[in-house]
């Protein structure tokens, strides 16, 4: 897709269209702390991949909210976003569709700025709780590939790792 364009819509029935390429860069150069919602301590989880690629590869404050876990990543873990010591730029969100509306309520009530659904993840309502309450949202996008593709992590065949898994590697020796 051409940048400077609006996300398409790409199935039927969607009505809603994203922030441009211009505007997701500018969410994720404003944005100083990421809480992820629905983290998870289980390495072949999406959250867990963006988890490591966030607190090992950005100067963000990234904080990691779950109600069943208490560590991740040596981090600490928050059972809601209320839970946080700081009010999240940017809340990313890996739960179910039903979750979604619910998890936006709880980003405007934290006074994020943006609520961002990864890929896969899309839900109307959900958009129109946040941006009625004033927050970006992005849908359908996963906030490693939009950093990484922002700041020259990827390249034409896909990721810069090498690697096509969020499980950890293991080596020869």
């Amino acid at each position: 897709m051409p940048g400077g364009t609006p996300v398409a819509v790409a199935a039927p029935g969607r009505t809603w269209s994203g922030p441009t390429q211009q505007e997701r860069f500018g969410l994720l150069r404003r944005a100083r702390s990421i809480a992820i919602v629905g983290a998870s301590n289980n390495p072949a989880r999406a959250s867990y991949f963006v988890a490591t690629y966030l607190l090992s590869s950005t100067n963000y404050d990234v904080y990691l909210v779950n109600p069943r876990e208490t560590e991740i990543l040596g981090q600490p873990v928050y059972a809601t976003l209320s839970d946080l010591p700081v009010v999240p730029d940017i809340v990313d969100v890996f739960r179910r569709h039903d979750d979604l509306p619910g998890v936006a309520q709880e980003a405007i009530e934290a006074g994020a700025q943006t609520l961002w659904l990864q890929l896969g993840s899309w839900n109307e309502d959900a958009a129109a709780i946040a941006e009625g309450a004033g927050l970006s949202v992005v849908m359908d996008r996963c906030i490693k590939i939009e950093h990484a593709r922002f700041h020259g992590g990827l390249h034409l065949a896909g990721f810069d790792t090498g690697v096509i898994s969020s499980r950890r590697q293991l080596r020869a020796r």
